[in-house]
């Protein structure tokens, strides 16, 4: 029995085809991330970022060793403005200066409600000057998305 040789068509392996197309997905899972840029997770960004500010106020306050009764510095203020959220020293300041008790994220436009000052007393328990709810609720908007931080009456500080 003679069977005419089969001739061997040269083409891709299964293995080939699938490393091909992994390669493909990566690239442009990389493409995408650049058209949708890092507005989507600002939101996010700056919950975690306001966390930590606060935290830092807190802590300060509690490390100042400053009675009630005698002014409060400003750094040891919280302050919740329209365009800031940080201490009531980094958000009056007119300098350029850096400040790593307020809530910077690089060309992004954030809004934080309600507007509010939040003193801290040397337990880190909250003090409001006006009447607040507890826990203190903070909203923090950028262009997609909203995220929230909440301070309890006792001076636990989280994302909510």
């Amino acid at each position: 029995m003679n069977h005419p040789r089969i001739k061997h068509i040269a083409g891709f392996t299964l293995i080939e085809l699938i490393i091909v197309i992994i390669v493909v997905a990566i690239m442009a899972l990389y493409a995408s991330s650049k058209f949708i840029g890092v507005s989507q997770f600002s939101a996010q960004a700056a919950q975690q970022q306001g966390i930590a500010v606060i935290r830092q106020i807190q802590l300060g306050r509690m490390q100042s060793n400053i009675s009630e009764d005698s002014t409060l510095h400003s750094r040891y203020r919280l302050v919740v403005s329209d365009k800031c959220l940080g201490s009531q020293q980094a958000c009056t300041s007119t300098s350029n200066e850096p400040f790593s008790h307020k809530v910077v994220i690089e060309e992004q436009d954030l809004d934080f409600t309600p507007a509010m000052s939040v003193n801290f007393d040397l337990l880190g328990n909250p003090i409001c000057a006006s009447t607040c709810t507890d826990p203190i609720r903070i909203q923090i908007a950028s262009t997609q998305e909203q995220e929230a931080i909440c301070i309890n009456s006792q001076g636990y500080v989280y994302g909510c």
